[in-house]
């Protein structure tokens, strides 16, 4: 684990990861690389490491893979909360929800550029395919 709290310390993680031939990592998410999500995908090509990620516009803007919950989803589910609320629901009475849509993006532009073939059954998987 290289834990990072910002995009500086990301660069130095990147610098002991390539240093220690990790093979590929998973960047786990946090607000804090949301906004820098193309210089992380930047600085991941350029050190020619594989990284799995849980939002898809980090694999948008040239990441690998990503898996995880629909945000776009989570957003209208949220939306609908809104509405109850607005018509005078108690948040309490609300149940608690859990994410029901997980998405699987996989960017085979950025796999040619590693030198990484994808299964077809993976991409058959997808939910999205970058070409």
């Amino acid at each position: 684990m290289f834990p990072v709290r910002d995009v500086g310390e990301f660069e130095k993680a990147l610098a002991t990861v390539t240093r220690e031939h990790v093979g590929a990592i998973e960047v786990l998410p946090a607000t804090v690389f949301t906004g820098q999500r193309q210089r992380i995908a930047d600085l991941l090509a350029k050190a020619r490491l594989p990284a799995m990620f849980q939002r898809r516009e980090f694999v948008v803007a040239g990441g690998l893979m990503s898996y995880g919950p629909s945000y776009a989803e989570m957003y209208r589910r949220a939306a609908i909360y809104v509405d109850k609320l607005a018509k005078g629901a108690k948040p309490a009475d609300l149940p608690v929800e859990q994410p029901t849509r997980v998405e699987l993006v996989v960017n085979t532009k950025t796999a040619n550029a590693l030198g990484l073939t994808i299964p077809p059954s993976l991409l058959l998987r997808a939910d999205q395919v970058i070409e």
